[in-house]
């Protein structure tokens, strides 16, 4: 849809400070109208609040800096081919307030102005109250969306609740309490809760159009992902925050609050029996199969699961940085062996236990695991071909629905990452996996690069997956491993072919497990960095070494030298990480906006 107000969307409360006019903000060079002249009309109000979706983060974009998602290649799930994305600053360690990348602060505060001014204006549009309605209810959720995009980053920010305008006085912005943020988000999506609809996908308010647009569920879910990480050891009473003051001494952080995770939990639940109430539910296949209910998840668009997510149409980017070389793909997003590593066997044993000397796995007997030799036999259910090396043997579904690994079938034949291989790197320098895996996940095989045919792409923000395993967590802090925490655990592990967790799990056991869930059930959604983050655990994940099949030996399939396990890369994590540095570029431009501790 067209955008109506071009000018101003570009105009954040500190790129006001380079010298607008009055005339510049007030007009709209689409039709030269002012924004009475946009409120008289409601198409015209609607193409103005459309708008402010275009700011939402494009996160399938791992590499670009139009996705503004480094984290996936920053985390330790991931490692991308190319030496240019952000990402690999930030794991070397380089980044600083004068190199950030500033595209990640500029379009959260230029989609805060334009859902302030849409609230200010749209009392003036004639329509009904009802649409009216939904529709700030869709502003407030937007704001509270923006708002929580850079809390998660910098933690304490300026609040953005009105439409800056010319007359205000810029060098009195500054950074609010941490506490006072996480309250305005959670009071924006309450107000977003109860003005939306409950669902857009069955029921008497059933509107397909509107697939895209947040629900009453939607808001519910961004408030339960909110109060999770406010609750959590980063956010809540950390040490190393609690003495983090303003200019004029007012604390950011306040103390630990252990109560925190049970209103964390509350929440979660809430957003469950919402959408349970509502038609979502955990996404199954036709059949049931495990590897297809986490595999069709993800590119059956706008199914049950669903809480929010953008529509992207026919995204190629990412399946071409999915896909292999020899199949006409660049063999970008590549996973690391750490998280094929962390993948349980397929009857929910755990495979790897840790590592040794120059990253030699520490093999659990007990679990059947295989680093050598060779599969006879495929998959009974097809998951798997034979003759593959036996590290990818039974393992559980999800790996096979998430990793493409050398020997997998796919789009027409088997993939060849060693590197004499049709897909290896030999072929191309450039464009080859660095690790000997690529990402399969959110990719269809039903793809044909050469043929430019590809499929409709949506990107998922909320999915009532997350909001079980958000709501085991909260609930796991607050009460330890009760009844419930068991329920929504297995609901998700049950789902993708595991069996129950053992019973009798002490907190801290139930603890690993539900972070290990998290680490296989949501990997590449963009929620690993901030979970290693939020739990204070980023100094042990990510500042090590990393390795990698070793993807410059092997002539074929069965060529034990591509499956020793070689160094990739030494990463770099200094506690400073923990939050994000605010670029330079804006502190000059309003002092009273302070840098994070150690930046």
């Amino acid at each position: 849809m067209k955008q109506i107000i071009k000018n101003i969307g570009i105009i954040t409360f500190f790129v006001v400070l380079s010298g607008c006019t009055k005339d510049f903000l007030d007009k709209t060079p689409d039709e030269d109208m002012t924004l009475d002249e946009v409120f008289a009309q409601r198409q015209y109000a609607e193409r103005f609040l459309t708008s402010a979706y275009f700011t939402l983060h494009e996160e399938i974009s791992f590499n670009d800096w139009w996705g503004r998602n480094p984290f996936v290649g920053a985390s330790d799930e991931m490692e991308i081919t190319w030496t240019y994305p952000f990402a690999h600053v930030m794991t070397s360690g380089a980044w600083s307030p004068q190199n950030i990348e500033e595209n990640i602060w500029r379009f959260d505060w230029e989609g805060m102005r334009k859902v302030n001014i849409f609230l200010e204006n749209i009392d003036k549009t004639p329509m009904s109250d009802a649409e009216k309605n939904r529709w700030k209810g869709e502003a407030h959720f937007l704001r509270a969306f923006f708002h929580f995009y850079q809390v998660r980053l910098h933690g304490p920010i300026p609040i953005m609740d009105r439409a800056s305008t010319l007359n205000d006085d810029f060098t009195q912005i500054k950074r609010k309490p941490y506490e006072e943020v996480v309250n305005f988000i959670v009071a924006d999506c309450d107000r977003a809760a109860s003005l939306l609809p409950p669902s857009y996908i069955s029921g008497p308010t059933e509107d397909r159009t509107q697939l895209g647009k947040p629900t009453k569920s939607s808001a519910l879910a961004l408030k339960s992902r909110m109060l999770l990480y406010a609750a959590s050891p980063l956010w809540n009473g950390n040490p190393d925050l609690t003495g983090f003051t303003d200019q004029d001494g007012v604390r950011l952080f306040a103390e630990a609050n252990s109560q925190k995770w049970q209103i964390a939990a509350d929440a979660a639940k809430a957003t469950i029996q919402e959408a349970e109430g509502a038609g979502y539910g955990l996404y199954t296949s036709s059949n049931n199969d495990p590897m297809k209910n986490y595999q069709e998840l993800f590119y059956i668009r706008n199914n049950k699961e669903v809480l929010f997510a953008r529509n992207m149409g026919p995204w190629d980017h990412q399946e071409r940085c999915t896909s292999p070389n020899g199949m006409g793909g660049w063999s970008g997003y590549c996973p690391t062996q750490e998280l094929v590593d962390a993948y349980e066997m397929a009857d929910g044993s755990t495979p790897i236990t840790g590592y040794g000397a120059n990253g030699q796995p520490l093999i659990n007997p007990e679990s059947g695991y295989q680093e050598t030799g060779y599969a006879e036999a495929a998959h009974p259910n097809g998951y798997h071909p034979d003759q593959i090396r036996n590290m990818y043997v039974g393992r559980e579904p999800r790996f096979y629905a998430a990793i493409n690994y050398s020997g997998a079938n796919w789009r027409g034949r088997r993939i060849e990452f060693w590197n004499s291989g049709a897909d290896g790197r030999a072929r191309s320098a450039v464009d080859h996996s660095v690790t000997g895996y690529l990402m399969k996940k959110f990719s269809e095989e039903s793809v044909r690069i050469p043929q430019n045919i590809f499929t409709q792409k949506t990107w998922i923000y909320f999915r009532l997956g997350e909001q079980y395993l958000n709501y085991a967590e909260a609930l796991n802090e607050a009460q330890g491993p009760v009844g419930d925490v068991y329920v929504y655990v297995n609901a998700i592990r049950n789902r993708a072919g595991l069996p129950n967790l053992p019973e009798g799990l002490s907190q801290e056991e139930m603890r690993e497990r539900i972070r290990h869930e998290r680490r296989i059930e949501l990997a590449f959604e963009t929620h690993r960095y901030f979970d290693t983050r939020r739990w204070l655990i980023a100094e042990q994940t990510d500042n090590k070494d990393f390795y990698r099949m070793t993807v410059d030996k092997g002539t074929h399939l069965q060529d034990d030298e591509f499956y020793q396990r070689s160094h990739l890369k030494r990463r770099v994590f200094e506690k400073k990480h923990y939050l994000w540095p605010i670029p330079q570029s804006e502190i000059n431009k309003t002092p009273t906006i302070i840098q994070n501790p150690g930046w």
